[in-house]
């Protein structure tokens, strides 16, 4: 968890408000300290958009075939290079 001295605000806001709020958005929580004393905390309102809590929550849904890396049929090939006839 990042912490913020409550001395360096005004200049960490100035510089770092686009990357703080976004490392919250991903579900980071910030710890703000005034004379190295946690006074407060910020957070995301929306625990849904916690992105990082959502990742691998489809795994084992979906298996890689054997021939993944194959090359593509003629038939498929050609649709993708809208040779379709």
């Amino acid at each position: 968890m990042a912490t913020l001295q409550i001395e360096n605000l005004p200049n960490d806001f100035q510089r770092n408000l686009s990357e703080l709020l976004s490392r919250v958005e991903l579900g980071e929580e910030i710890i703000i300290l005034n004379q190295g004393v946690a006074i407060a905390k910020l957070i995301s309102i929306r625990p849904s958009s916690n992105r990082r809590a959502s990742l691998g929550l489809d795994r084992g849904k979906f298996i890689v075939p054997e021939d993944f890396n194959e090359p593509l049929p003629p038939e498929i090939l050609a649709a993708f290079e809208g040779d379709e006839e």
